[in-house]
């Protein structure tokens, strides 16, 4: 089933409780191997602000729609941000912790125009506020969230702050994994944007990790070790020294590699607007037209899984 467009019916609700200026906050990147976790917030006045067309889950719009929104939201808006944790944060405090530090760094940047009475966090549980017995990793962090935060389950869907909060974070992890993909370019980010799609998982094979993975993940699958722990190329169906696939071993490989395409042999094989993101979220919904459709997009597989080819990446093996 589609998913319904975002409202205002949730944030305007808050205003009864004293809460006027409320924000909706969302991440992107937590389930992927390589790159930022990022949060995006966006503030409204729920007393006045009237519904802007367009907006969805960011991992239900194709890219050129998300680039679209961008001006669009920050003009709506009372104030916005967008905040990142790096991967070496990510593996020298946790998912957790390095979520905590993205939002707090996108809550700096929405106080730096106005302050927020109430925040609403998508998903069940409240990573964004300040731990009440801060651990040496958050410490110097800077000022954390101090308004009150409300978790909604698929706040994404539903409330219109959240989602633009979204395609902010979206745009802006994607536009920077492109831009890592120039430097890195075996690894295919500027289509996979970091996750864990069958040809990242074979260009990690054949080339290891880089400095922008999360090194404390688990990030190549155990069928493809050989017994001492290191990358079987012959497993994953590489040639010496990481040669083209040649009759891959790992599921869907073959679908997923397009020679010859942009990007060199691990260029995936994508529709058009197809976010490798957006089929691990959105389960079944298909496409809906050309421009609609949930742009295969890894990070929504691994939440609605069904919509792309791809699932999201396992869960990081965090001590």
């Amino acid at each position: 089933m589609t998913p319904k467009n975002p409202h205002l019916r949730f944030e305007r609700s808050l205003t009864s409780q004293g809460f006027r200026m409320v924000a909706g906050a969302d991440e992107v990147g937590r389930g992927a191997l390589a790159g930022p976790v990022t949060v995006g917030m966006v503030l409204i006045d729920a007393g006045a602000v009237k519904p802007l067309k367009g907006v969805r889950d960011s991992k239900l719009l194709n890219p050129r729609d998300r680039e679209l929104l961008v001006p669009r939201i920050r003009t709506w808006a009372v104030a916005y941000g967008v905040g990142h944790a790096s991967p070496d944060e990510i593996d020298s405090m946790g998912l957790t912790a390095a979520l905590r530090l993205a939002g707090t760094r996108a809550w700096q940047a929405v106080l730096e125009t106005s302050r927020p009475d109430v925040v609403i966090l998508d998903g069940n549980f409240n990573w964004l506020s300040p731990v009440e017995q801060p651990t040496l990793f958050d410490a110097g962090t800077g000022t954390g969230c101090d308004a009150p935060v409300q978790t909604k389950i698929k706040a994404d869907l539903n409330c219109l702050s959240v989602a633009a909060a979204s395609v902010l974070a979206k745009v802006e992890r994607d536009n920077l994994m492109a831009e890592l993909a120039r430097t890195h370019p075996e690894y295919g980010w500027e289509i996979n944007k970091g996750y864990a799609t069958a040809a990242h998982r074979t260009a990690l094979t054949a080339h290891g990790a880089s400095a922008v993975h999360r090194r404390s993940w688990r990030l190549i699958p155990a069928e493809l070790l050989d017994v001492a722990g290191e990358p079987d190329v012959e497993a994953a169906g590489l040639g010496a020294a990481g040669e083209a696939p040649v009759a891959p071993a790992v599921r869907n490989v073959e679908a997923a590699l397009a020679p010859g395409a942009q990007g060199g042999e691990h260029s995936e094989r994508v529709a058009p607007g197809a976010d490798p993101e957006a089929e691990a979220v959105y389960p079944g919904t298909g496409p809906e037209s050309a421009a609609a459709s949930p742009a295969a997009d890894p990070e929504a597989e691994a939440e609605y899984p069904g919509t792309v080819p791809e699932q999201a990446a396992p869960a990081p093996s965090l001590a």
